[in-house]
């Protein structure tokens, strides 16, 4: 009985993983501007993609965890509970009202701006100075294990915070390739989409519009 138990969890455990997996090839690479600011990486992790679905990369504790130890902002060992990984999409959200806000020029959700800066100031940010006996002066974060997803929350919040003031965010907008609702810093005037497979599925909407119009005339 119980090895026969033991055998449906690693099943449950094994489709969980397959399909987070699935989940994570679903999402285009980093969009322009994300290997900048990984604040901008955090609001792209969720996405519509096309068959009306979409994709959270934090949407499980384990999937959370993963996110944030391939982006050095959690160490290997690391492990979230659901309450973590729900304040982590709790600040995304609120940093995807502020990227909107910011494109389309209009006021900021006042809670979002709060929220922003709770997060920011709850931990220190700052690698502070340490002194090892042996190896002498190094410089770390300092955060117990239990505040990990608030250290990590409080570096994404800063960085945040940063791209929303910096010249960069003149040049912040959204996909323009349907259904991805995913944000870049545009690299070129005419470019308005995140991904190459984003820009296909935008140049072939076109093509296929222009065929339409072309067979109706």
């Amino acid at each position: 009985m119980r090895v026969s138990r033991l055998k449906a969890i690693d099943n449950m455990r094994t489709m969980k993983e397959t399909q987070t997996s699935e989940s994570a090839r679903a999402v285009p690479p980093p969009a322009p501007g994300a290997e900048r600011y990984p604040s901008l990486d955090f609001a792209n992790s969720v996405v519509s993609v096309p068959g009306g679905r979409r994709v959270d990369l934090l949407d499980s504790p384990a999937a959370a965890t993963r996110w944030l130890v391939e982006r050095g902002l959690a160490p290997e060992d690391a492990r979230l509970w659901d309450f973590c990984a729900g304040k982590l999409r709790g600040l995304r959200d609120r940093t995807r009202t502020l990227i909107a806000a910011r494109i389309e020029g209009a006021p900021a959700d006042p809670e979002a701006v709060d929220a922003l800066n709770d997060a920011l100031t709850r931990v220190p940010t700052a690698s502070l100075l340490h002194w090892d006996p042996v190896g002498g002066p190094y410089r770390a974060a300092s955060h117990p294990a239990t505040q990990i997803v608030d250290h990590a929350l409080a570096l994404l919040a800063a960085d945040a915070a940063e791209l929303l003031t910096a010249p960069d965010a003149e040049r912040l907008t959204a996909c323009g390739s349907p259904p991805c609702d995913r944000y870049l810093i545009r690299t070129h005037p005419r470019r308005h989409w995140c991904s190459v497979r984003c820009g296909d599925r935008a140049r072939a909407a076109r093509a296929y519009a222009r065929r339409t119009r072309a067979a109706a005339d």
